[in-house]
């Protein structure tokens, strides 16, 4: 074998072991990040009901040592944690499905308004997902503007139709989640012309934003043109 035929068969071996790195590195990251986002979910699940398990393995501890260790292990508390929010998610929404539950509730509500901090949160929080849960005064709810410059788009969610106080233009609300986590974003007020409608549900949006748009509808509409071709020639 000559020495070139040598260079060229190493180079095509570390080729061939970069390549399969790189396959492997890919087919593992996803399951890793997985993994990762339901451990640190899990993990919060499991301190709040740490201390509960703490104290019944106390007192179990004289009767049975074997029970007791299972309370203090860690993957039984986060199983139990998973098991009682479950149910106490249940037990609330079968409680705001009653008459007297909805009361109940609304009592707490108007407890919880009184504290200055705590309104804020709550009621914000609450009148976003109300919003987001019924369909958009005008035109679409799920919306492309330009952000952050004019030749970049962002999905956004318009929450609110607004009127400039000088012109009385229409403005749009527009909140702009972040990704991978689209709890946390920005609100744009733009002009509603210059907002973009789009075909998108607020699932598929929602998914777009969650995968760093790897998961997205093959089509979106771009840019404000006109639908007819007379339009656009004028």
């Amino acid at each position: 074998m000559t020495e070139s035929e040598q260079t060229i068969r190493q180079l095509n071996h570390r080729h061939h072991i970069g390549r399969t790195m790189l396959i492997g590195f890919f087919t593992v990251a996803p399951l890793w990040i997985t993994w990762l986002v339901f451990d640190f979910l899990l993990g919060i699940l499991a301190s709040t009901g740490t201390p509960l398990l703490r104290a019944a393995a106390g007192l179990v501890e004289p009767l049975s040592q074997t029970v007791s260790d299972w309370l203090l292990d860690s993957s039984f508390q986060k199983l139990v944690a998973i098991l009682l929010t479950l149910a106490v998610v249940y037990a609330i929404g079968l409680l705001a499905s009653l008459v007297l539950g909805r009361k109940l509730i609304a009592v707490l509500e108007a407890q919880l308004v009184r504290l200055p901090l705590v309104q804020t949160i709550y009621g914000g929080t609450k009148r976003f997902l109300h919003t987001m849960s019924k369909p958009p005064v005008s035109g679409q709810r799920v919306v492309l503007i330009s952000f952050p410059t004019p030749e970049m788009k962002a999905v956004g969610f318009v929450t609110k139709i607004l009127h400039d106080s000088v012109s009385g233009c229409e403005l749009a609300a527009v909140y702009v989640p972040t990704s991978p986590n689209p709890t946390s974003g920005y609100i744009e007020i733009v002009p509603l012309s210059d907002v973009i409608q789009t075909d998108w549900s607020i699932e598929e949006a929602m998914t777009f934003v969650m995968t760093g748009g790897a998961n997205a509808p093959d089509k979106v509409r771009f840019r404000n043109e006109p639908d007819d071709p007379e339009e656009t020639r004028s």
